[in-house]
């Protein structure tokens, strides 16, 4: 078996690279040193958590049940029924699962994998996770920026993206958007074959994929399995789960792995699967797709089987049917493959590979290095965050629109406030409604992280980029200038219309303490929504969030009432700092009571005639500190909040 297995994969390797025109052979870019990956007595179990509140009940279900094997330069294909576990091996041999619970050694050459063995081969995950505002070019560009080292120079990177771009035969569409659900972009094997080249831009010599034929139709899985056995003939090693091949696809397979409730049916040549089934008691009809004969055995859904019992057997078969089926029929398999040929010659083989390894353990799990400096990710991520920003204008365009609308409706209802007692309450209405609109407007923040996660997680273990350039990237190029924007928007528009205050200062710190407002409200949105994936929750949150901190801010219940056990709410309020410090900067030097000499008569002692009055009764102080102190609450609350965003995605579980 060992020595056939080498006769099919090598030199089908050097024929091809030796026969191709010119280039192949010598060209590091396309021909790739063959690596042999080897599995050995692989376990995984998980905890599963059932039941609620002092009811939970935590059961150990085992997932991969000592699993051998190995994969060869080829096509490796890892087939079986849905639950299998043919994810959770691919995972496992990627180095992209959880090493709670799982046991077993992963060799690479005979060598345990390396601590960035993660950065160095490819995976391709299920859902193509490629920026859609984007061209497939820029993609490619974004993912060599980062991948590569920064002492290889630019014109050598290009070169290399314009060879996995006609590798993968994307000439034509290079320069075009891969497309989001708003907008058309590339057909769906194209996107593949982009999300292909994310992988090969590093000319990795193991390349995994998860299901790469999910979502598309048969002929364009068909021309993808094509194009990943070209690349497999140049001495890659290719090592993809699949779910139910037609027979074109499968008879391009080097290499089968069976799998059925986490145990191994069959692992050995893909051609000679059909007779060791044979040898089983399991024949293929005629014309049979044999991807689809081995999953009906394994589910015990074979009507060829069943039809052939009958025929031979006769009815005494029949009767003598119930006692073996105690045994389920994917035991039965199991067991008889671990007493087959095919698993004493790969037993042998795993015990030479991993003779000088057995005293060492893998280090793949270890921390993970990358190419490129903190500012080089910076600078890329920042980029193409902003590219994104331009690609999909509608949002970003919608809400400096809303804004605008908002800000002269808001004109219209408070223009030209008077310097009487209706004065008061309507500058107080307006400000109240300026710092809240601040707030709930901020909650589309909780988006940024939650949109993203997908892509997020598969770059940050693919080595692109460190957590800390990814979260500061996604605040300099969209948090600051999105909550910025409209917040100058919004002071240019109302301040005049409402007739404030006309001082050159108190105009700029009222446009100051709006964008406060709004990026510590942003910022709590932020460390909400970090790590959710789904925004209904996070969403639900803030408003409830945003309504008590309403009920604190000073407006709909005079503070200085509030009982003791209750009133320190007001300083976890954010409407509450700006609110204030909006009433600080209008109210103050203000007399509402024209022709009234208040200073030479007190008899206004009921009525509130000047603004310094009215922030007293609110509870605000009028010295100077009592302005910027309510900026330095936002500031800090700002950093906080930022703070725990930002270790919720550092801790983030990374793993499949």
């Amino acid at each position: 078996m060992a020595s056939n297995n080498d006769h099919v994969f090598i030199p089908m390797s050097q024929r091809d690279t030796n026969g191709l025109s010119g280039t192949t052979s010598n060209d590091p870019k396309t021909v790739t040193e063959g690596a042999v990956l080897s599995f050995h007595n692989i376990c995984y179990r998980v905890k599963i958590k059932s039941g609620f509140l002092l009811g939970r009940k935590t059961v150990e279900k085992e997932i991969l049940m000592n699993i051998n094997g190995i994969m060869r330069p080829g096509l490796n294909a890892i087939l079986g029924p849905t639950g299998g576990g043919k994810s959770s091996l691919l995972d496992v041999l990627a180095a992209r699962k959880d090493p709670r619970g799982l046991s077993g050694d992963v060799l690479i050459n005979g060598a345990p994998r390396p601590a960035n063995f993660k950065c160095n081969s490819g995976y391709v995950v299920q859902d193509d996770v490629v920026m859609g505002t984007l061209t497939v070019r820029e993609n490619l560009q974004f993912s060599a920026a980062l991948r590569l080292p920064t002492t290889m120079k630019q014109h050598e990177k290009n070169e290399r993206i314009t060879a996995v771009i006609q590798e993968l035969g994307l000439s034509k569409v290079a320069d075009s958007k891969v497309g989001t659900q708003f907008i058309r972009g590339v057909s769906g094997g194209e996107r593949k074959r982009t999300s292909i080249g994310m992988e090969l831009i590093t000319n990795p010599s193991i390349l995994f994929l998860d299901e790469p034929t999910t979502g598309l139709d048969s002929s364009t899985a068909n021309a993808v399995l094509l194009l990943l056995k070209r690349m497999s003939k140049q001495g890659r090693t290719i090592i993809f789960s699949i779910h139910q091949p037609r027979y074109s696809i499968f008879k391009l397979f080097d290499s089968l792995t069976l799998l059925a409730s986490g145990r191994l049916m069959f692992h050995g040549p893909a051609q000679e699967a059909l007779g060791y089934f044979e040898s089983t008691g399991h024949h293929c009809e005629p014309y049979n797709n044999p991807a689809d004969f081995f999953l009906d055995v394994i589910n015990g859904d074979s009507s060829a089987v069943v039809l052939r019992e009958e025929v031979e057997d006769g009815e005494d078969k029949k009767t003598k049917e119930p006692s073996k089926s105690d045994k389920p029929l994917v035991e039965k398999l199991a067991e008889f493959y671990v007493n087959s040929t095919f698993f004493r010659e790969t037993k042998v083989e795993l015990d030479q590979l991993s003779g000088v390894q057995k005293k060492k353990k893998s280090i793949a799990f270890k921390e993970t290095t990358y190419a490129t400096s903190f500012c080089h990710q910076l600078k890329w991520i920042s980029r193409r965050s902003f590219k994104n920003l331009l690609g999909y204008p509608e949002a970003s365009i919608a809400q400096i629109i809303v804004t605008i609308v908002l800000g002269v409706v808001i004109g219209a209802i408070f223009y030209d406030l008077k310097s009487d007692s209706t004065g008061i309450q309507n500058r107080a209405g307006a400000l109240f409604f300026l710092t809240n609109n601040q707030c709930f407007s901020s909650v589309s923040s909780l988006e940024l992280f939650v949109v993203e996660k997908k892509l997020f997680m598969h770059e940050y273990i693919s080595g692109y980029y460190r957590v800390s350039s990814y979260f500061f990237g996604k605040l300099l190029s969209d948090v600051l200038p999105m909550r910025m924007l409209p917040s100058i928007i919004f002071t240019c528009i109302t301040y005049f219309l409402l007739g404030l205050k006309a001082e050159v200062g108190a105009f700029f710190i009222m446009m100051f303490t709006l964008m406060m407002v709004a990026y510590a409200a942003s910022s709590m949105a932020l460390a909400i929504a970090a790590g959710q994936s789904v925004v209904s929750v996070a969403n639900l949150l803030m408003t409830i969030s945003f309504v008590f901190m309403m009920i604190f801010s000073g407006l709909l219940v005079n503070l200085t009432t509030v009982m003791p056990w209750l009133s320190w709410l007001q300083y976890l309020s954010i409407p509450r700092y700006g609110y204030a410090a909006l009433e600080h900067n209008e109210f103050l030097g203000q007399n509402f009571c024209p022709g009234l000499n208040v200073t030479a008569n007190n008899t206004c002692s009921a009525a509130t005639c000047t603004g310094e009055e009215f922030l007293i009764k609110q509870g605000i102080d009028i010295s100077p500190w009592g302005l910027w102190k309510n900026h330095v609450a936002l500031a800090c609350m700002t950093v906080i909040f930022l703070t725990i965003a930002y270790l919720k995605l550092l801790f983030l579980k990374k793993f499949s």
